[in-house]
């Protein structure tokens, strides 16, 4: 048995009719940036979350970046994050300047951990960025509550999260902003790079949509310092189409996350915890082994793709060593990272699928 990790391929024969119309419909009108489609997914993902606005952009990497621009982030501030994630969201704080101070995660849920945040805030913190990894949120309650007690913003790294619920609410209409990513293999994907940031506040919606257009009030006057940070029209088109069918595909998720539980308990695993708080968007079904290479080589022999979402914590990267963290600064973190383990994960796993890949394991 052959199997595909995220099946890109099957969900667009499954939409094609519709997704090509998008396609052939911007193509028809030629307006290629900012055209009338950006404007519709807009609404309708604002629709979707509850969210006041929705500001699509370029990336989820971009999203992250707009959000710090919009709270005028400077060179010396110092945001918290999480050393367990991929590296785009520490990335962009060093990129403007500021330093990333990782706390370490959560051993069931692989989030931040929200009782460890507070040790870590001095007088140049501005921010707290959580993590919904994996596609579940953080224990966002605990960290307000810590960010209102010291005049914290709160930016929520939904890039893996998109339709996941925290206490009813979406991972969308949490934090001061929340970004998502549009990356093809994401739960809700276009076919190419593209985000969001979510807001409920008036002025940062307003910041972020000049921001993403180089800082622009009206064409060529520039009131910011911005970026080309657009979502362009095609990639809008495509990620609308399927917005359309998106609960049904987060049903669907659910189901082979929720078989994929029962194929494999009693094994020799760590499975996924979700809290009963919350649901995940399930962007990865990823359990724990001790033997993980050995595992994988066998996985692959047999025709069973596997990944690793991450394989080195943050605070270990070279490209962050000016920041002196050291092995064992975040030990859960540096565990979690030897043993974790992604699954095939998409709304198309079949059952015989399951079976076979839980038989393998």
């Amino acid at each position: 048995m052959k199997i595909d990790f995220a099946n890109l391929q099957y969900q667009y024969q499954l939409y094609k009719q519709e997704i090509d119309k998008a396609i052939q419909d911007v193509l028809d009108k030629s307006n290629y940036i900012m055209g009338s489609e950006v404007n519709d997914l807009e609404e309708n993902l604002q629709a979707f979350t509850g969210v006041k606005h929705a500001i699509t952009c370029s990336s989820g990497t971009d999203a992250l970046l707009l959000a710090m621009m919009a709270l005028d982030i400077k060179p010396d501030d110092e945001i918290i994050t999480t050393p367990f994630t991929f590296i785009a969201t520490a990335e962009t704080i060093a990129f403007l300047g500021a330093k990333p101070v990782f706390v370490d995660i959560d051993e069931k849920t692989y989030n931040i951990d929200s009782s460890k945040i507070e040790e870590k805030i001095t007088s140049k913190t501005k921010a707290i960025i959580p993590v919904s990894l994996y596609g579940q949120p953080a224990d966002i309650d605990a960290i307000q509550a810590i960010a209102d007690k010291y005049n914290l913003k709160v930016i929520i790294d939904g890039a893996q999260s998109f339709g996941a619920t925290y206490k009813g609410r979406s991972d969308s209409n949490l934090g001061d902003m929340s970004t998502t990513s549009f990356f093809p293999a994401k739960p809700l994907g276009c076919f190419g790079d593209g985000g969001a940031v979510f807001t409920n506040d008036d002025e940062l919606a307003t910041k972020m949509k000049s921001l993403r257009v180089h800082g622009q009030s009206k064409r060529y006057h520039h009131k910011y310092i911005g970026m080309g940070g657009r979502m362009d029209t095609l990639q809008c088109a495509i990620v609308d189409v399927k917005l359309q069918h998106y609960k049904k595909d987060l049903a669907l998720r659910q189901e082979v996350a929720t078989k994929y539980t029962k194929a494999l308990q009693r094994k020799n695993l760590i499975l996924p915890f979700v809290d009963e708080n919350m649901t995940s968007a399930w962007a990865q079904y990823s359990v724990r082994v001790q033997n993980r290479d050995e595992v994988q080589v066998k996985l692959k022999e047999a025709g069973i793709p596997t990944a690793v979402h991450y394989p080195m914590p943050l605070h270990l990267q070279e490209a962050f060593a000016y920041l002196n963290y050291k092995q064992g600064d975040f030990p859960i973190s540096e565990s979690v990272s030897r043993e974790i383990m992604s699954l095939p994960m998409n709304p198309y796993v079949k059952n015989e699928e399951i079976e076979y890949i839980a038989g393998n394991l």
